[in-house]
């Protein structure tokens, strides 16, 4: 066994260096508990992978009957930064709060992610994530980690952060917080795949909510990481990602036609805080399905 994982390293460690980035992987077995990990219980930057224990609370909150996901809310510009879905949208959009969810899990929507969070309580989100054990869980609001990014760069509050990134110096993006696990939301890919597996069990709330937090990360748009490793098309994918300056991330399931599942995170940073890293968001497939083949073997 430990020839095999010590393969399993070193392909892993090829494609990182392949790629140019460091790599923090885990993968686990959702039926049997069988794992792999490579440098996975170091801390690494979630990014948007935090929306998921939000997706979490919500689908609680609705299956207990404590929020209508029927219910009308605004997109309103106090929310609006600039983005993907109504995060760029130029005047006020009403959505259900179960839309808000569906916007912030299949496209990452940080607009839809902060008016979900104000409506759930990001105190709630905390006290779930702890109770279930996942104390060293991170999780933010989009707007808290836009404000330091204008504060450490010296910007108004406000101001559309986009606006003013071009001539800085790679390093003095590098350097953001945001970039940093000791300075954003953080976890372990470790700690990633165990939320997963409790969500995939039902073990995180009551089945219901668990449910729905499958099905709407299961209609995930992104293509271009986890689902790039596994193009066989009986292969389902359920997932989210997360990407900020030099951080490119998935953590999903990957189901199989003979039903075996398998959580799986991918978490690299990179020596670019380019916004296109084609060979980098590769690198997360190509890595996700060395981890699981061993696994699955």
């Amino acid at each position: 066994m430990t020839r095999t994982t010590d393969r399993v390293d070193a392909a892993l460690a090829d494609i990182f260096e392949e790629a140019g980035v460091e790599g923090f992987v885990h993968a686990r077995d959702l039926d049997s508990g069988a794992e792999f990990g490579h440098r996975a219980g170091e801390r690494v930057v979630l990014a948007s992978v935090f929306k998921i224990p939000i997706a979490l609370e919500y689908a609680r909150q609705a299956a207990a009957g404590v929020l209508d996901p029927a219910a009308r809310h605004t997109v309103s510009a106090a929310y609006r930064a600039g983005g993907s879905a109504t995060d760029g949208c130029r005047y006020d959009v009403e959505m259900s709060a179960r839309d808000l969810a569906f916007m912030m899990m299949t496209i990452s929507d940080n607009a839809a992610t902060d008016l979900l969070l104000d409506l759930v309580g990001i105190d709630r989100v905390r006290a779930l994530l702890d109770g279930l054990g996942f104390t060293g869980f991170g999780v933010s609001s989009c707007r808290a980690l836009d404000d330091g990014i204008r504060r450490e760069l010296g910007l108004a509050p406000g101001s559309r952060i986009d606006d003013h990134l071009t001539g800085l110096p790679d390093a003095r993006l590098l350097a953001l917080g945001v970039n940093d696990p000791a300075r954003s939301p953080s976890s372990t890919p470790r700690e990633v795949t165990a939320l997963l597996a409790a969500i995939w069990q039902d073990a995180a709330g009551p089945a219901q909510a668990c449910a729905e937090v499958r099905s709407i990360m299961g209609q995930q748009v992104w293509q271009h990481r986890l689902v790039s490793g596994f193009p066989e098309s009986g292969v389902r994918i359920a997932g989210k990602t997360g990407t900020d300056f030099a951080v490119r991330n998935e953590a999903g399931v990957v189901r199989y036609p003979d039903g075996k599942r398998y959580a799986v995170g991918v978490f690299l940073r990179s020596s670019s805080p380019a916004d296109r890293q084609p060979r980098t968001d590769r690198a997360i497939g190509r890595a996700a399905r060395t981890v699981v083949d061993h696994v699955r073997s």
